[in-house]
């Protein structure tokens, strides 16, 4: 029998490009210093099939078939006790998807993970720890004060091992805790490589397509906060989620990059206390600081992410230059749109912001790219501007134009619903929003404005 041959190629770790000579840039992405010496051991194509490496017979070869000819029952997802979760992956858990969740170390992955399979008793989970033992797992599900008899621990980090085990046990439900830790033993490069990530996913991908196990997969990142390991990972699986939040305070969001079986626009929203994550049911209340005075530069705006409105709260801070250049700098809201708005400022208000420095911010840790908050934007840099403070029980819900025109937004009845419900007493929207809306059964007080002049008159001028 001849002997096996051995290869070394250089990959690259940024995308996944091959090349077999060292170069300084991939050809691929362009990025420079990303090549690595993986060595690649020649294996049978068969080994390279989960059910090779359980032990399992092969699968018989798929046959094309007319689309006509293929059934379809639709799929009943499992519901979980976790009502955020439900919401971001677009009702429920759909068996026989692969999810793969992302975020910064210490940002509560392994906790969310371990809270889902300790909140499933109905359901046989099988959690694959490649980075803590059972002992330190134990210790963070009695610090979660839950028990569930159907969830088990396996601490292992070799592919074929767990294909052996869970042939064997059979699980309702897979978590991977992560798979940069997984190694195939036929591949000779490290557990974190382009090459070992790539084949570990792609075996775990055909192993849930076969058998309708859903399978979560916990997914580092690097520096620059997209997911490590190459960028087909992510166009691999059904599902990609982004848990993100600051270390330093309480409050994570649980954002959707990619769902083939949702919306990607849904957010869900946590609180890490010392017994886990819990559910922020009606997040506005949070965005929303309680504050006893009225200060300048604060004022209340409405998104949506997804199906779901929100109410931010925009802090403005609008100085006088001290150097040559004026700074403009935002958290959570997108620096050219502010340039814009500030420009809009100028041109069609009248006011002098051009050599003065603004300071914008998003209160919540939250990014928000809805156009709704626009007015709400513009309100507080002129009320930092001119030092006068706007009443808290007001807020605004309109995009505003190049020409200062109060453009409508969409969903306008759910924003306006969301104010009432927090005890607001008056709105800014758009006119050309009130067409076919009742106002009469809101509480609330609809104030339709067309320019931004409308909105000075009645702010400022009063």
């Amino acid at each position: 029998m001849a002997a096996k041959k051995a290869k070394t190629v250089y990959i690259c770790q940024n995308c996944g490009y091959q090349s077999p000579k060292l170069m300084g840039k991939c050809l691929s992405c362009n990025e420079w210093n990303t090549m690595v010496e993986e060595l690649i051991e020649a294996e049978p194509a068969q080994s390279r099939n989960w059910r090779a490496n359980s032990g399992v017979a092969p699968s018989v070869a798929s046959k094309p078939l007319k689309i006509s000819e293929i059934s379809y029952k639709e799929e009943h997802r499992i519901n979980t006790p976790d009502g955020e979760l439900n919401r971001v992956l677009g009702g429920g858990i759909m068996p026989g998807s692969v999810v793969l969740i992302g975020g910064e170390p210490g940002i509560g992955k392994s906790t969310l993970m371990l809270q889902i399979s300790l909140n499933l008793p109905k359901q046989n989970i099988l959690y694959i720890s490649g980075e803590e033992s059972e002992k330190q797992i134990k210790v963070r599900a009695d610090r979660l004060k839950e028990a569930s008899g159907t969830c088990s621990i396996l601490t292992e980090t070799n592919l074929s091992a767990i294909f052996r085990t869970v042939e064997s046990y059979k699980p309702d439900i897979l978590i991977v805790d992560s798979i940069q830790t997984l190694a195939l033993p036929y591949l000779e490069s490290a557990a974190g490589s382009v090459s070992q990530v790539r084949e570990c996913t792609a075996q775990l991908i055909r192993f849930a397509k076969e058998t309708h196990t859903p399978i979560f997969m916990v997914g580092h990142i690097t520096k620059e906060g997209s997911l490590a390991g190459p960028k087909v990972l992510e166009h691999m699986v059904d599902t990609v989620l982004q848990f993100e939040g600051d270390r330093h305070m309480s409050y994570r969001i649980l954002r959707t990059a990619k769902n083939r079986f949702g919306s990607t626009s849904e957010i869900g929203i946590y609180e890490m206390r010392s017994d886990g994550l819990r559910e922020v049911t009606n997040p506005s209340e949070i965005l929303i600081s309680q504050r006893d005075d009225n200060l300048s530069g604060i004022t209340i705006g409405t998104s949506l992410e997804g199906n779901r409105p929100l109410l931010v709260e925009i802090q403005s801070l609008v100085s006088a230059s001290a150097y040559g250049t004026p700074q403009r700098s935002c958290t959570g809201f997108d620096a050219k749109r502010l340039n814009m708005l500030l420009a809009v400022l100028e041109k069609r208000g009248g006011f002098k912001v051009s050599f003065q420095d603004v300071f914008l911010n998003i209160t919540g840790g939250l990014k928000v790219e809805d156009p709704a908050i626009d007015l709400a934007v513009c309100m507080s840099i002129i009320s930092s501007l001119e030092d006068i403070s706007i009443p808290q029980n007001m807020c605004f819900a309109a995009e505003v134009g190049l020409g200062g025109e109060i453009r409508a937004v969409n969903r306008i009845e759910n924003r306006i619903a969301e104010a009432e419900k927090l005890g607001f007493k008056k709105i800014f929207v758009s006119k050309y929003n009130l067409k076919g809306v009742d106002k009469n059964r809101y509480e609330i007080k609809l104030e339709a404005v067309s320019k931004l002049e409308d909105v000075f008159e009645i702010l400022f001028k009063n």
